[in-house]
């Protein structure tokens, strides 16, 4: 692979913790090309991609700039990106108690909103047997964490230091993954239950960083989609032969 770019960012084209990366490249214009790794291969638990992070799980990072230092853990990986590449200072924080705010929010995005909002996705969307029981404890979850975030962002406008930042870019991707995946129509609305949520929401949608990265989601999605509905569609066929 070549290094003309300053990182090779590891990533999936769905999954919502490596486009937090992303999302910050972008915002402080630093180069990277992403290497995609197909889930359904199993590439994230093979080599090169498992020599690099013993985990097997995305995002990792190399930066080709400092002698190729590898990184996983998304939220590391933003502070890391900040503490060594924001030189004009455009998500960095001034006030030091700001700097904790911020640490609480990344903790609480990767030990509340992911594990619980994953886990509702994968009971809905993935699980071969639907467990009632479950989908309502992680829906119910979600919306208690949408539930302390609108008692913040009813009287903020941003979450910490009055300013977009990592806590933002932490926390965007999984809301959407609970704005569009985890309550069926109708069930929940956040434009009523959390109108504040719903209008960060939005605005985090038009920041430009957001809105390139997103798109190409979505180009992602939609072509995750088209191929799931032809699996589906031969798998049926399959059973039916059987029959």
């Amino acid at each position: 692979m070549s290094h003309g770019k300053q990182f090779t960012l590891y990533s999936h084209k769905i999954g919502p913790n490596g486009w937090k990366v992303a999302f910050l490249f972008e915002e402080l214009g630093l180069t990277y090309e992403t290497v995609w790794l197909e889930f359904d291969k199993n590439q994230q638990k093979q080599s090169p991609h498992i020599d690099l992070n013993p985990n097997g799980r995305i995002p990792t990072i190399i930066d080709h700039y400092n002698n190729d230092f590898v990184l996983w853990e998304s939220n590391a990986i933003l502070l890391y990106l900040v503490d060594k590449y924001d030189k004009d200072g455009k998500l960095r924080l001034s006030n030091p108690n700001d700097e904790y705010l911020q640490l609480q929010w990344l903790f609480f995005q990767a030990s509340g909103q992911g594990p619980y909002y994953g886990q509702a996705t994968h009971f809905i969307s993935h699980h071969p047997v639907r467990v009632p029981t479950a989908v309502e404890r992680y829906q119910d979850e979600t919306k208690r964490v949408i539930s302390v975030l609108e008692s913040v962002l009813s009287k903020e406008e941003w979450i910490v230091g009055g300013k977009f930042g990592l806590a933002e870019i932490a926390l965007f991707p999984w809301h959407d993954i609970a704005e569009r995946t985890i309550f069926p129509s109708g069930t929940y609305d956040t434009a009523k239950e959390a109108p504040h949520v719903r209008a960060w929401y939005e605005r985090l949608k038009e920041r430009p960083s957001i809105k390139k990265c997103w798109a190409e989601r979505e180009e992602s999605v939609t072509a995750f989609q088209v191929i799931e509905k032809v699996s589906l569609a031969h798998k049926s066929l399959e059973e039916a032969s059987k029959q």
